[in-house]
């Protein structure tokens, strides 16, 4: 596998690896809390012993530097350890969406070659295929031939350190990026790249006792990345097994939660909660957002009611330009995914490949010290995926359209697949959408184009109405459009239920699309 970043330039060199940070916390406070979900609570003395226990029965069945160990499961504390666990025993986690189809799910394994997979029975339904594969099969909460039980198996494993040397370019975790349809990418992280993302420890407060609540799946990258500092900063890891909105409030204040990994859509149900206002959430010190754009107007409900900052990162799992806004400091520019992250370098090109001017829009492409290792066994797409500047430096291409404004704050356009060209004219979908949502009937709303004999397509919106609404498409549409400009307006506005999204709230676009562009 090639390296994009190689990782020498000593100002980002971390100070350790996270394998060696939790073993390290485990020996300074044994008895703090590690892990909760819901009634099980690990010390940290116990999720360390239970970290040997999983790197230990790896091993004992020839876990080697680099295997690909799969998890397929809903956040659980088991889950937890044994993501460590694989690391610990020098493995690579990789953990498999939910979401997917059967599929895509063989696909993954195939691809990765995983030579263990660790299965909760809700999904078992879904790998029907695993019987035919050779991997060693581990059921976390069911029996079943074929299967070791993993409490018997952790029971009979070791609970000694094994003490396996990590170094920066070992694999860390293997990701894959479609967890729906399509040909799976797995993207590699190394070592280096997740350790360099330590250094928001500090500055976020994960080191001072922080209790992190986690409500998106472990195998998302917007999980792990609130789910590695709060180990490396020695703090509480709390886990939801499904995420429920008022749920969540709950247990912000009856665990006294500090630190909360959110999702638009979580924020957007968590502040429609009824009864939100009744909630004791005065122990909240940091809310971060990702995965996609949280709504200006979402943000400012979540500034003026929920106690503690809001920090919303914008950035890939593949790794590249990171920007980040704090919202709280920046009320001005909620409009905006912030500016360029420390260390991050992050510049706008046009279709020709050359940088566009200030205040035009461009692919957004970046580059920083946490950088991908590449697609697992896919230097072809690797290569793809970069484009280079003057100096040979290597950027990631993010796919998505943006502006920088005046003040160097970054405005997002569209995805640059979804980027509706009508008529020979480009249309971003997001700024229709935020016209529909600005409807007071309008609760969901997305935009895609279909297509048309006149304009080759034409932007369609598709909209969920709030309860009691009784206004129609037709009225949608033709408020929406005199809001618009002539060239860029609605060919029509549909009425939905609801919306398909992904397990991380991003609105899944190509299922709505194929029934327009089906035979087209």
């Amino acid at each position: 596998m090639s390296q994009i970043f190689t990782p020498a330039n000593p100002e980002t060199k971390p100070e350790t690896n996270i394998v060696q940070k939790v073993r390290e916390n485990a020996a300074a406070h044994p008895q703090a809390a590690a892990i909760v979900c819901g009634d099980t609570r690990l010390t940290w003395g116990e999720f360390d012993t239970r970290i040997n226990r999983v790197a230990n029965l790896l091993l004992s069945k020839g876990l080697k530097k680099g295997d690909n160990i799969a998890v397929l499961s809903p956040n659980s504390a088991a889950y937890a350890e044994i993501f460590m666990g694989v690391l610990r025993g020098g493995g690579c986690v990789t953990p498999l969406s939910t979401m997917a189809s059967a599929d895509a799910l063989q696909k993954m394994l195939t691809d990765c070659g995983a030579t263990t997979i660790f299965l909760a029975g809700q999904y078992r339904d879904l790998i029907p295929f695993i019987d035919a594969m050779n991997i060693r099969r581990i059921a976390l909460d069911f029996t079943a031939d074929g299967f070791e039980n993993y409490e018997t198996v952790m029971a009979a494993a070791d609970d000694t350190d094994p003490q396996i040397a990590i170094e920066w370019d070992d694999h860390f975790n293997l990701i894959y990026s479609s967890g729906t349809t399509g040909t799976p990418k797995g993207i590699l992280h190394n070592h280096w790249m997740r350790a360099v993302q330590m250094d928001r420890v500090e500055p976020n407060g994960y080191a001072d006792n922080a209790r992190t609540m986690l409500s998106t799946p472990l195998y998302s990258n917007t999980t792990i990345v609130a789910f590695l500092p709060t180990l490396y900063g020695g703090s509480t890891v709390h886990l939801m097994g499904k995420f429920d909105a008022r749920h969540f409030l709950q247990l912000v204040e009856k665990e006294r939660i500090t630190h909360a990994m959110l999702v638009p859509v979580q924020y957007k149900r968590i502040m429609d909660v009824p009864d939100f206002d009744t909630f004791d959430l005065t122990s909240m010190k940091m809310k971060l957002s990702t995965s996609a754009p949280l709504r200006a107007d979402v943000k400012a409900d979540v500034l003026a009611r929920f106690p503690g900052t809001l920090n919303e990162y914008y950035g890939l799992t593949e790794g590249g330009g990171v920007t980040v806004l704090l919202a709280h400091e920046y009320p001005d520019k909620l409009h905006t995914v912030g500016q360029p992250a420390p260390g991050a370098q992050i510049k706008l090109i046009g279709t020709d490949g050359a940088e566009v001017p200030q205040g035009e829009v461009g692919e957004i492409v970046g580059r920083s010290a946490t950088m991908m290792a590449g697609y697992f066994g896919r230097d072809d797409l690797t290569a793809d995926y970069i484009w280079r500047d003057s100096n040979g430096d290597a950027y990631f291409r993010s796919g998505d359209m943006g502006s920088f404004d005046a003040d160097g704050f970054l405005v997002l356009s569209d995805r640059k697949k979804d980027m509706i060209i009508s008529g020979g004219l480009n249309i971003y979908a997001n700024d229709l959408e935020l016209i529909l949502l600005a409807d007071p009937d309008v609760t969901d709303a997305a935009v895609i184009g279909v297509p048309s004999d006149a304009w080759g397509e034409t932007p369609l919106g598709l909209v969920v109405l709030r309860n009691g609404a009784t206004r129609t498409g037709a009225d949608i549409c033709a408020d929406a459009n005199t809001k618009l400009g002539k060239s860029h307006r609605l060919s029509a506005v549909e009425i939905r239920d609801d919306l398909p999204r992904s397990s991380i709230g991003k609105i899944l676009k190509k299922e709505l699309r194929v029934k327009y562009w089906e035979g087209a």
